[in-house]
């Protein structure tokens, strides 16, 4: 008799990278997929419990409210602006960095040191610098300049840049390099040895083969940009100055007067977008990839 052929994911070798993946994958479930489709569900109900179906109510409710433009708008702005931002100093730094320097070890480190500091302190730091009474109008002050209510102003949003910047360049800088470090030092030295300049060799060379590394920052770059609501709550609090509202504002305030329904429905329109926005980078790696081939 034959034996029975199992699958390949069944299979000896297959199991046990399963068997300890399960933990994970049950707290994922549980925790993450089970809430957000839950939520999905909501957001096409009038209520939590015992809510009957009101179709895409909610969705126009949410696309009609002055509060959602404003603060779509703003993380829309926001995110526009610190993420070329931030893939153009990481990129740079990366250069620098993949170069033989005596500080090398030292820099990495520094750049990569915000990443580790809990949020709280950072803001503390922070604070220090555009508070009322904070050293940058101190010396504005002694200057004799007028102070500045950063946070109250429209010079609020270029705190957030520079903030989200700082903390996160560290990270991209290391993707980068690991980048750099993977493109082959004799495609180089073939370019210098056909004349190539260094524009040219970073054109035809570092920037083609470094766009799968690129994708993935750019993505990673933009799902952290919304994340920094954290940092905005706790130098702005909940209603900031309105250049810095932004949808995890909303939310955030949705949830506190208990109006789930228009909560969940700007969740779901901000993973659709987020969605979208992955499968667009998605597609263009693999035609980039199909087209290196």
């Amino acid at each position: 008799m034959s034996k029975i052929q199992l699958p390949t994911w069944l299979g000896k070798e297959s199991i046990a990278p399963w068997i300890f993946l399960a933990p994970s994958a049950v707290g994922f479930i549980l925790f993450y997929i089970i809430p957000f489709g839950m939520g999905i569900v909501y957001s096409f109900t009038d209520a939590t419990i015992g809510g009957s179906f009101v179709g895409f109510d909610n969705y126009s409710a949410l696309l009609t409210s002055r509060s959602f433009h404003k603060a779509a708008m703003n993380t829309s702005l926001f995110t526009s602006i610190s993420v070329p931002l931030l893939i153009l100093f990481s990129l740079v730094l990366a250069i620098l960095l993949n170069r033989q320097l005596t500080i090398r070890s030292w820099l990495q480190t520094s750049f990569v040191l915000p990443l580790v500091v809990p949020v709280a302190s950072i803001i503390m730091i922070w604070q220090i610098f555009v508070d009322w009474n904070g050293a940058l109008n101190a010396w504005l002050h002694s200057h004799n300049w007028a102070r500045i209510d950063w946070m109250q102003s429209d010079g609020s949003i270029g705190v957030l840049v520079i903030l989200y910047i700082w903390k996160n360049v560290g990270y991209d800088m290391i993707l980068f390099l690991a980048g750099l470090q993977a493109i082959p030092v004799s495609y180089y030295e073939s370019a210098r040895m056909d004349g190539a300049s260094r524009l040219r060799q970073f054109v035809h060379i570092t920037l083609v083969y470094l766009t799968p590394t690129m994708i993935f920052v750019v993505l990673i770059s933009i799902i952290n940009s919304f994340k920094v609501f954290r940092e905005t709550y706790l130098l702005a609090g909940d209603y900031p100055y309105d250049r810095i509202y932004m949808l995890q504002h909303y939310m955030n305030n949705m949830f506190f007067s208990l109006d789930i329904q228009k909560l969940t429905a700007g969740a779901t329109l901000m993973v659709g977008c987020i969605l979208i926005l992955v499968f667009v980078l998605l597609a263009v790696e693999r035609r980039f990839q199909s087209f290196m081939e």
